[in-house]
């Protein structure tokens, strides 16, 4: 059998080529004013789509939304309609009633090869729009909608022991379900029955191995029946539309991917569109990237918004903090304090946090090849920055063969200048003093009179190797401020006046940056 990454991309390609034959489809969902939900859109731009993030982020709110899409041949009136999903409590004499405001649900199709629109609208009641065309009705599709309702329910269970006393019928399933279910589950199922009675059903499964394996739904586990029973009801649909909340709900990761990849196989064979929530980065990781729809509350304002897929925002919002942190390699302490001040600014534009990434240093230049080969060789090469200083650059050429030696590549990043980051600090000071007297706590004349004495200090004593790293270590002493917390504070200055050099290696670390979170 080909590996799992393998069948993925397998059927992620016939999916979407099948995407751009299908002449039925809901494309977009917008809802406005909607439990906290202010303005959001929501595309689905492949057949299977994951709606995922933190709880109270709005997941169910757009499934549900998507159940009011369309009219569903077999169904009451008020089965997939928003007053019935999005019921209000009007408390009458308590005083106490849900607020109501002007919601509006809006989709967009692809209806029998032909784009459409429709909306629901909700003033005083629901009612239907359909922006302005005449003669037209809510387009109709198959629907199955499945919540986290298990077999918990004492009036369910009651209701489902009284089988025995009717006449009842007995089935076996398909093999399409027992493939689905040795697929999907650890156990090899000898047979797998239904017993049916009037509208009401209930699976049997008995076990390879010994007669005494036999059990129904009342001993199953929660995830073993939850799969079973979706494959059992949407194997039999042909071009519907497929909502699942919580679909990885008492599934091991390992099951929660399996089951990812039989239900897109499912889509592809039946055309079926489907739409899940989750939790789970193992879900999400099991559609391609258009198929991702990562969903977020902001803190500031509680409104809900799509955010990036990107990992460290996706693993922030699942477990509070990043599992996943960028390593990022420089020379020295002058070196990361450059850095922290460029990242001072960056965090505020990308939305980082210090414990995102991790800066190593007192590393010199001619370790980085050992350090690359170190990790090149176990593969985390996309988890590490490498920063060397300007006077580097010569060496970037050796950097990038010794990645290429383990079938990797690496773009290497070069502090601002040309020489060892001490001289471009130092120069900045000199042409800079009024804008940072300020921020060294000094005054302009007396920054300037200090810099001028150690200057001359420097240059009238023993030629030194590296004459700008003694002035700034002598003014560090002089203003009482670290090397360190100098060349961050020149870092974050620089950032933010986005000139020259300064602003070339910030594109660049952001870029860098960008590349990693998108891993």
């Amino acid at each position: 059998m080909p590996g799992i990454q393998r069948q993925f991309d397998e059927v992620w390609n016939a999916l979407r080529g099948q995407q751009t034959q299908r002449e039925n489809a809901l494309t977009e969902v917008r809802i406005r004013n909607l439990r906290g939900i202010r303005d959001l859109r929501v595309p689905f731009d492949y057949p299977v789509s994951v709606l995922a993030g933190p709880n109270g982020c709005g997941k169910s709110t757009v499934l549900f939304a998507c159940a009011c899409a369309y009219k569903v041949p077999g169904s009451g009136p008020r089965d997939f309609v928003p007053s019935t999903l999005f019921p209000n409590f009007t408390g009458g004499r308590t005083g106490l009633s849900d607020a109501t405001e002007k919601t509006e649900l809006e989709y967009h199709y692809l209806d029998d090869g032909q784009r459409t629109p429709m909306m629901w609208r909700r003033n005083r009641a629901w009612g239907r729009n359909f922006m302005g065309r005449t003669n037209v009705q809510q387009p109709e599709r198959d629907l199955y909608l499945r919540t986290l309702a298990n077999l918990t329910s004492p009036s369910e269970v009651r209701s489902l022991l009284q089988l025995a006393r009717k006449d009842l019928d007995t089935q076996q399933v398909t093999d399409d379900l027992l493939i689905f279910a040795h697929r999907v589950l650890p156990r090899r199922y000898r047979r797998l029955s239904r017993i049916t009675a009037q509208s009401k059903d209930l699976l049997f499964a008995e076990l390879e191995g010994g007669t005494e394996a036999r059990y129904s739904e009342f001993h199953m586990s929660a995830g073993e029946r939850a799969i079973l029973r979706i494959s059992k009801d949407i194997s039999s649909l042909y071009d519907a539309l497929i909502l699942i909340d919580e679909v990885d709900t008492g599934l091991h990761p390992y099951t929660q991917q399996q089951a990812m990849l039989e239900f897109q196989r499912i889509a592809l064979r039946n055309q079926l569109q489907i739409v899940v929530t989750s939790h789970s980065p193992v879900v999400l990781d099991s559609v391609p990237p258009e198929a991702r729809v990562f969903l977020d509350r902001d803190e500031a304002t509680s409104e809900v918004r799509r955010v990036p897929i990107y990992r460290d925002v996706l693993q922030k919002a699942l477990y509070g903090q990043s599992r996943d942190q960028l390593s990022i390699l420089c020379e020295d302490e002058v070196a990361e304090g450059l850095l922290q001040g460029f990242l001072d600014v960056l965090n505020v534009r990308m939305g980082l946090r210090h414990d995102d990434y991790i800066i190593g240093r007192d590393t010199g230049q001619s370790e980085f090849p050992s350090h690359i080969r170190t990790l090149g060789k176990f593969g985390k090469l996309s988890d590490f920055l490498l920063v060397l200083d300007g006077d580097s650059r010569s060496h970037e050429a050796v950097l990038r063969s010794t990645a290429a030696d383990f079938g990797q590549s690496i773009q290497p990043l070069f502090l601002p200048g040309n020489g060892a980051p001490e001289t471009w600090i130092w120069g900045i000071l000199e042409n800079h003093r009024n804008d940072y007297a300020t921020p060294l706590g000094i005054t302009s004349a007396h920054l300037e009179q200090r810099m001028r004495s150690i200057r001359q200090m420097v240059d009238g004593a023993v030629r030194q190797q590296n004459p700008d790293k003694i002035a700034l270590e002598e003014l560090s002493l002089e203003i009482e401020r670290s090397v360190s917390e100098i060349a961050r504070i020149v870092g974050q200055h620089e950032a933010q006046r986005s000139h020259g050099e300064a602003a070339t290696f910030l594109v660049q670390l952001e870029e860098q940056i960008m590349a990693w979170r998108q891993l």
